[in-house]
C-alpha cells in the first residue's frame, strides 16, 4: 500500500507540476501578445507621426521651391529693367553725341579715354551714326583712334563669327 501511496503522491505532484507548468506557459503567451500588441500600438504610432513630418516637410520644401521661383523671375525682371535702363542711357547718350559737333564729341572721349573708360566710350561710338563715328575719329588723339579701331575690328570679327 505504501508503494500506491507514493506512486499517487508522485503522479499528482506531476499532474500539479505539468499543470503549473502549463499555466506558466499560457500566462507567458498572453504576456507576449500583450506586448506585440503594445509594440504595434507604439509602430503605428511612430508611422503616423512620420508621415505627418513628412508632409509638413514636403510642404515646406514647395514652399521653398515656390519662393525660390518667385524670388528668380524678380531677379530675372531686374536684369531686364536694368538693361532696359542702361539701353534707355546709351540711346539718349547716342542721341547727344550724335547731335553735338565732333571735335568737341572727340575731347570728351579723349578725356574719358585718359581716365580709363575706353569700354564706355566703346559703347557709346556702337550706337553712334557711322557718319558721325567718322567725323569724330578725325578729332580723337591718334593712340585712342587706334585703340577705338583695333575694339571695332575686333568687334566686327566677333560678329561675323556669329554668322
Amino acid at each position: 500500500m505504501f508503494r500506491y501511496l507514493l506512486l499517487i503522491i508522485c503522479f499528482c505532484t506531476y499532474l500539479f507540476a505539468v499543470e503549473e507548468t502549463s499555466s506558466s506557459l499560457t500566462k507567458q503567451r498572453i504576456e507576449v501578445m500583450e506586448l506585440k500588441k503594445e509594440l504595434n500600438n507604439f509602430y503605428n504610432e511612430k508611422e503616423t507621426e512620420y508621415q505627418q513630418r513628412k508632409k509638413e516637410l514636403e510642404g515646406i520644401l514647395a514652399q521653398i521651391e515656390k519662393e525660390k521661383k518667385d524670388i528668380q523671375k524678380l531677379h530675372d525682371d531686374n536684369i531686364e529693367t536694368l538693361k532696359d535702363i542702361k539701353n534707355e542711357v546709351v540711346t539718349k547718350t547716342s542721341k547727344i553725341y550724335n547731335g553735338m559737333k565732333p571735335k568737341n564729341a572727340a575731347d570728351i572721349f579723349n578725356q574719358m579715354i585718359g581716365e580709363g573708360k575706353i569700354e564706355d566710350v566703346f559703347d557709346i561710338i556702337l550706337k553712334l551714326k557711322e557718319n558721325n563715328v567718322t567725323q569724330i575719329m578725325k578729332f580723337l588723339s591718334v593712340s585712342n583712334a587706334s585703340m577705338i579701331t583695333e575694339k571695332l575690328e575686333n568687334y566686327n570679327k566677333k560678329d561675323e563669327k556669329k554668322e
